[in-house]
């Protein structure tokens, strides 16, 4: 387990978020606290969530997904930077009905080395973290 939790920090320093377990995996959490978002006139915590599962032992891959939040100007900049990546994305959407301003979720997978996989959706975040610091 103290291997599982090392890994899992190293993963969320890479990613820039915030290590956790959920069910036996490792989750890393962000804050988007640039995004001032509202839900029925409500304050709302936008948060992008990536985690790792079910690591081979002899191959170091694993089960690699992760569901994120952008704004609807940022989706395409984001889908063209993962892709290049070469991580899947398996779906695009919205998930509130009444949320200011609009936030398209993004959901990505992937099996791959967790450390890998972090540096990759790094690398994609980034994309959109120069556009908007």
């Amino acid at each position: 387990m103290a291997n599982n939790r090392s890994l899992c920090e190293q993963f969320s320093r890479i990613i820039g978020g915030q290590p956790g377990f959920a069910g036996g995996k490792c989750v890393s959490t962000i804050n988007r606290a640039q995004i001032r978002a509202n839900i029925l006139g409500k304050g709302f915590q936008v948060t992008s969530s990536f985690s790792f599962e079910s690591v081979n032992k002899r191959t170091g891959r694993a089960l690699c997904v992760g569901r994120a939040a952008f704004l609807q100007k940022e989706v395409n900049r984001f889908i063209l930077a993962i892709r290049k990546q070469g991580i899947k994305v398996s779906s695009v959407r919205n998930e509130w009905l009444f949320d200011q301003p609009r936030l398209i979720y993004i959901n990505i997978e992937a099996v791959d080395q967790p450390l890998a996989f972090a540096r990759k959706v790094r690398r994609a975040l980034d994309v959109i973290d120069k556009v908007h610091p």
